[in-house]
This record gives C-alpha cells, structure tokens and sequence, in this order.
C-alpha cells in the first residue's frame, strides 16, 4: 500500500534528511516576537487552540508552506480561525 505523503509531514523524506541540525535556535525578530506574543493571548482567551492552529498550517497549500516563515504561518493560521470564528471580518484584517 502507497503512503501520502503530506508537504508538511517530511520526517524520513530522503530530500531533508541530510542537512546539519541547528543546535542554537536564531534570536527572533521583532515580527516573530508579536506572532507568539499574539499567540499567547489569543490562547489565554479562548479565541484558538493549538489544535485549531496546527490544523490551518497544515492546510496551507505547498507553495505558501514552503514560501513563509515560520511564525508567518502562525499569524496566517491565527487569521483564518479567528475569521472562522466570527471574531474578526475579513475588512478588519485586510
């Protein structure tokens, strides 16, 4: 039986097991700084889970995946469940 292979389920993919771990994560940007922070309230609040947020990243097509940082794709899954939700219109964010 052939197994999916999911964009941003790499683990065991040939093409991203030789490259050098990073032992020291890079410092964060002042960007990454207000994603998390954002993440952190909106948590505190019951406004998303990370359930919730682990599920819109992975539902970013391919190209978007591969093409924004790591705490873009937070920000962008934050965005569509608090639109999914009705906490926010898409004017507000826009």
């Amino acid at each position: 039986m052939e197994q999916t292979v999911y964009h941003h389920d790499l683990g065991g993919n040939a093409r991203f097991r030789c490259t050098p771990v990073e032992l020291d994560d890079p410092p964060l940007n002042e960007f990454d700084k207000r994603v998390d922070a954002l993440r952190v309230v909106l948590r505190e609040k019951g406004l998303i889970t990370t359930d919730e947020q682990r599920l819109n990243i992975e539902s970013l097509p391919p190209e978007e995946y591969f093409g924004l940082s790591y705490y873009e794709k937070w920000l962008k899954a934050m965005t569509a469940v608090l639109l999914a939700r009705g906490v926010v219109a898409w004017d507000e964010v826009a």
